[in-house]
């Protein structure tokens, strides 16, 4: 009996990083809004070894539609508008020699669209994941059977698994609602 309680906490554990790891994705897609988050994943040249943005400099966001990143040092200004023109993230920055402004353009409402498609295959991927994190938890059951686990058990604990995972393919499909409001928003 202890096997099935270690099964089903591995698989909300994987449930759980399931979601995070969306949660996460789709902080990072821009959506008309300033989020500094947009800026996690860029690298800044730093004394010949990249770095993230947010260890060299400030990231602020003073209203809705403005990023102000305040350097640490004056001399990386450049390389920090460098990254930022280098990322697929298809904002211009405005340097004046002290701080990096970046103003969010509206989007259109084909880019609009392209962002709710790119938010529709992130959660169908993590839909796939907690599929697997549920399959695998059965086919633990299963050998758990085979290894002297009653058979009663193994039902009821698969019926478990089974209302573990309609539990975070529903949050799944909150996050994603919630996003695509967010996205078609103007």
């Amino acid at each position: 009996m202890n096997d099935v309680s270690n099964v089903m906490k591995e698989a909300k554990k994987a449930m759980e990083d399931t979601i995070a790891f969306l949660d996460e994705k789709l902080s990072k897609i821009r959506a008309g809004k300033a989020n500094p988050r947009l800026l996690d994943d860029i690298r800044v040249e730093y004394y010949g070894n990249p770095a993230p943005l947010n260890n060299v400099a400030n990231v602020s966001v003073p209203d809705a539609k403005t990023i102000i990143i305040t350097p640490w040092e004056k001399s990386i200004i450049k390389s920090i508008e460098k990254a930022i023109l280098d990322s697929d993230l298809g904002i211009t920055p405005d340097n004046n020699g002290e701080v990096i402004r970046i103003s969010m353009p509206p989007l259109t409402e084909e880019r609009r669209r392209d962002l709710v498609k790119q938010v529709k295959a992130e959660t169908e991927t993590a839909k796939v994941s907690i599929r697997n994190a549920r399959r695998d938890a059965n086919d633990a059951i299963k050998k758990g059977v085979k290894d002297g686990l009653p058979e009663d058990a193994a039902k009821g604990a698969e019926e478990e698994v089974q209302k573990l995972h309609d539990k975070y393919i529903k949050k799944l499909d909150e996050l994603y609602v919630e996003k695509e409001k967010e996205v078609m928003t103007v």
